[in-house]
């Protein structure tokens, strides 16, 4: 590659080299293994609508990687858009052999493998914010790095889908409480080493998950989530859907992942859905 900043190639930022697709598959799409495919395209609209439309046809363990997304969604239809290779758009294909009403561990499950891939491989603190979101450090400030979106695809299908901000600058943060892995002092951004460390994570969660058929106790899930979860011990407010809101504190994760609130009023109330906004620093 010989290209520089600003020639207007299409791999113009060596800071931003594209992913290996065959080194990520000789790593990754392994005899006994979960994933059975790893497709990386130059751009798209969103993985998760495009491995969606393919959930039946597809086995599980399909993996779905796009350099640039330019209709990515997060949670209530939210855009999530980055530069070309700043990040790691993925999206890959499950259908758990667990009871249904445990389905909605996943989005949970995905948070704790990845946080735990991106420490290991990027040697960055990680927190998760319930129930979707990933957080770093960043001058000392929470900053979201990553969002999780799971959705039902096909007749027995859940495409989840994982957005992560690895090189982004501070000029390229989408709104002031972004952040990114580099901003997060990562000592490693290569993204080829990133996204085998967070699928080989999702894969050793995955397994142990539905081996114990989607228990989130016997599986170690929902105590190692709430290890990791920046939300618990906080003040919080819950802006729930039909225009409600919540206040009180988020003081443990229930057996179906909700998040329990001991509220102002003094009972305590599980929250399944809305947006979580962290009114204070947990103390000490």
């Amino acid at each position: 590659m010989t290209s520089s900043q600003g020639s207007g190639g299409p791999w113009s930022d060596l800071d931003r080299p594209p992913l290996n697709a065959p080194a990520l598959r000789r790593a990754l799409v392994l005899p006994d293994g979960l994933w059975t495919s790893l497709d990386v395209v130059t751009s798209t609209g969103s993985t998760n609508s495009d491995l969606a439309a393919r959930a039946d046809e597809l086995p599980e363990g399909a993996v779905l990687v796009a350099e640039e997304q330019t209709s990515g969604r997060g949670r209530l239809d939210r855009s999530w858009t980055a530069p070309a290779r700043s990040g790691l758009f993925v999206s890959v294909l499950l259908k758990p052999d667990v009871p249904v009403h445990r389905w909605g561990w996943l989005p949970l499950l995905t948070g704790v493998a990845a946080s735990t891939g991106l420490a290991k491989a990027g040697g960055v603190d990680m927190s998760l914010k319930w129930p979707n979101d990933l957080l770093v450090s960043v001058a000392g400030e929470e900053r979201k790095t990553g969002g999780i979106l799971a959705e039902r695809a096909g007749a027995d299908g859940i495409v989840v889908g994982l957005g992560i901000n690895v090189t982004l600058r501070a000029g390229e943060l989408p709104v002031p409480t972004a952040g990114s892995l580099l901003l997060a002092d990562a000592v490693s951004t290569d993204r080829d080493t990133l996204l085998r460390a967070v699928l080989r994570s999702l894969a050793q969660w995955y397994g142990d998950w539905v081996r114990a058929d989607g228990d989130p106790e016997a599986s170690g899930l929902r105590a190692a989530y709430a290890a990791g979860c920046a939300t618990l011990g906080r003040r919080i407010r819950a802006e729930l859907p039909g225009e409600r809101m919540l206040e009180g504190e988020a003081v443990a994760l229930d057996g179906d992942g909700r998040l329990v609130v001991d509220t102002e009023g003094g009972g305590t109330e599980a929250v399944g859905a809305g947006d979580i906004v962290h009114l204070r620093t947990p103390a000490g």
